[in-house]
């Protein structure tokens, strides 16, 4: 197949590495500028080794994906076993296996982490990004600041195991910061970083969250200034920014598809869509370690079954009435809660109905074998 530069972002050519730094460029190989580590290479066998060629999926489209490895940047149609399924097919940050030969990808690796979301009305997951090291999780200095989209974007991120960084951007259009930080006091485990995105110094402290071989994901609505956030952490200007609508504060799409970005002097950042709907699944532990505050509370109730409503002995309401507890966060986690056991359901039911299906298609094949041996 032949190799095609991949538009809009550096090449990763062979030899080279996405760091500016001269030191830097000669210590670190492109695969581990890449975020290429051990848990990735102790899944390959030794033939493997010798006959095949990792590569990070760099952007997905319909037909294709673009990768990036030690053979700089390539295109590989989407097609074949491997991408049978939707939870099969690769998405943004896996690591598939390539024949060095033919170029034809063999298997996608074990995923480190997997960001997923249930779409309104979907009855599959739709799978955001795997391999994902940091995210921002991005929100703005107006109408868009709403902190139960916050604790949905956290159960996600703490369910991936990633480290995690709110940041409010438009900053410079809204002096009144204090009703930010005061709204958040109860999230001392958050890092909070408020920044004009559109200038370099202001922005200069998330360069800690992409480092060489890291890869960091932004997530957030449209016009929070993701895209902007990015060509400024780049230093040039990579994605398509737009402005937003003034009478809500509501943003324009201008990102349309995932895709990873060298940072130079640092790793790789995913920019992705805006996502009015995040729906939740799959993500207990997430939800939990998002609301643990809560569950501490719950641990005090009279009764093991209490369900936090009117139920003598509840810890829960007790602090809720005494301000201990705000009544919204209380809201969000049982509409949460209620969203996940729902959504996980669902995948639960789709994925006993696909099993069904393939043991019915295998019962028929084996069938027409059997009937085509007794004909010969």
């Amino acid at each position: 197949m032949s190799k095609s530069l991949i538009s809009r972002r550096p090449a990763f050519r062979r030899g080279a590495s996405p760091c500016t730094d001269n030191n830097r460029q000669a210590s670190i190989s492109p695969l581990n500028a890449l975020g290429w580590k051990p848990f990735f290479q102790q899944q390959l066998s030794l033939d493997e080794l010798s006959e095949c060629e990792p590569v990070k999926v760099m952007a997905v489209h319909r037909s294709q994906i673009e990768v990036a490895g030690d053979a700089g940047d390539e295109a590989v149609l989407v097609n074949g076993p491997l991408f049978e399924g939707a939870a099969e097919r690769p998405t943004v940050g896996d690591w598939l296996l390539l024949e060095r030969e033919t170029r034809r990808p063999v298997r996608r690796l074990d995923r480190v982490s997997l960001f997923k979301r249930m779409a309104p009305g979907a009855k599959q997951a739709q799978l955001i990004a795997a391999n994902v090291d940091n995210v921002l999780i991005v929100s703005s200095c107006n109408h868009d600041f709403n902190l139960s989209r916050v604790e949905r974007y956290l159960a996600l991120v703490k369910e991936a195991g990633c480290r995690a960084c709110l940041v409010l951007t438009k900053a410079d259009l809204d002096q009144d910061h204090e009703q930010y930080r005061n709204a958040l006091n109860g999230y001392r485990d958050l890092p909070v970083v408020l920044v004009n995105a559109l200038d370099a110094e202001s922005v200069e402290p998330l360069r800690e969250y992409c480092r060489s071989g890291e890869t960091l994901a932004l997530l957030g609505s449209s016009g929070v200034g993701k895209s902007t956030l990015l060509n400024n952490l780049a230093g040039t200007e990579l994605a398509e920014t737009g402005g937003i609508r003034e009478d809500d504060s509501k943003g324009r799409h201008t990102t349309r598809h995932r895709a990873l970005y060298a940072i130079p002097g640092g790793g790789l950042l995913l920019d992705s869509p805006g996502m009015r709907e995040l729906g939740l699944a799959d993500v207990s532990e997430g939800l939990a370690a998002t609301f643990a505050d809560i569950s501490a509370l719950a641990a005090k109730c009279r009764f093991a079954d209490c369900a936090h409503q009117s139920e003598p002995g509840c810890a829960v309401q007790a602090a809720v009435d005494s301000g201990e507890l705000d009544e919204r966060r209380l809201r969000n986690w049982r509409k949460l809660e209620r969203e996940v056991a729902r959504n996980s359901k669902t995948l639960a039911e789709t994925r006993a109905d696909d099993r069904a299906l393939g043991q019915f298609y295998r019962s028929v094949q084996s069938h027409a074998r059997a009937h085509k041996k007794r004909v010969d």
